[in-house]
């Protein structure tokens, strides 16, 4: 089993609870999260004892995150069960998310969702990545772009709020202006409440570290980053959106919402392309989770 809890940064205070061990899906070309860890569901009276130990170390806990990779895997039916047992344990917990994917909400029906919303499961993380076909190849996703769109528009439909997972530069260099196009168009006809940014990275042990070393996959550029990004916040059209592009891969690290802060994002964007521009052919040199650490 991994010995580290993953979860997205803005869940740092939210009390984790391990439903699940290792990602039902597993081969993302670029994760190396849960390689060698099979999927294997949480025996439901360790999930209970867990819930117990929390209500006496943190009562008032508001915010619940399931864990591991892809807690929405789970069937509705135990979904709720936890969801109840949470419930009873921990009263005053407003939101219980967790990371999802488009294959697992494909695999629930609409009445699976608006009972899972009901219960009081929402704020799903969800790996959409891209809105380019080529891209989710790339990154053997296993799903279309259209196929995202169907199942994160039954999303809105239920009323269960979700963050989207962006990676800029998930097409590669030749198609980053098309990445950015195809994704702004996906996201604004689905309407996240968030979109988490980050920049293309591969760790060893992944077949996209391995696809960059050998040359078949190349890595943007500095300035295809920064051209890539400002198009994507260009073509976004949303109601209400938080922007956090705060993980350490990013070209630069901003945070916003969206519509209304697009102009000062778009604007920081583009003094720091000016203070890179000796670098803006070259690439990132990276450190662990991808940090930029020179060029």
């Amino acid at each position: 089993m991994p010995e580290v809890m993953f979860r997205p940064p803005f869940e740092a205070a939210s009390l984790l609870l391990e439903v699940t061990h290792g990602c039902s899906h597993n081969a993302c070309a670029f994760c190396t999260m849960y390689r060698g860890v099979p999927f294997q569901l949480e025996p439901m009276e360790r999930v209970e004892e867990c819930v117990r130990t929390a209500a006496v170390r943190r009562p008032g806990v508001k915010r619940v995150f399931l864990e591991h990779g892809d807690a929405f895997a789970l069937s509705a039916e135990r979904l709720i069960r936890i969801a109840e047992l949470i419930q009873a344990y921990l009263p005053r917990v407003e939101m219980i998310a967790m990371y999802a994917s488009i294959k697992n909400i494909a695999s629930k029906s609409d009445d699976d969702l608006e009972r899972l919303r009901e219960a009081g499961v929402g704020d799903l993380n969800v790996g959409v990545e891209s809105g380019l076909d080529e891209a989710l190849r790339w990154m053997n996703k296993g799903y279309t772009a259209a196929q995202a769109r169907h199942e994160l528009l039954r999303l809105k439909r239920a009323g269960i709020p979700w963050g989207a997972n962006v990676i800029l530069g998930a097409a590669g260099p030749a198609l980053h202006s098309e990445n950015a196009i195809a994704t702004a168009e996906l996201l604004s006809a689905t309407q996240p409440n968030l979109i988490f940014t980050g920049t293309l990275h591969a760790d060893p042990g992944c077949p996209l570290y391995e696809a960059i070393k050998s040359g078949a996959f190349a890595e943007s550029s500095f300035g295809e980053y920064f051209d890539e990004e400002e198009t994507l916040i260009e073509r976004l059209e949303l109601d209400d959106c938080v922007f956090f592009g705060l993980h350490p891969s990013n070209v630069v690290t901003m945070e916003g919402r969206l519509p209304q802060d697009k102009d000062r994002l778009l604007a920081e964007l583009r003094d720091e392309r000016d203070y890179l521009r000796a670098r803006l052919d070259r690439r990132p040199v990276r450190a662990s989770e991808g940090a930029i650490i020179g060029s």
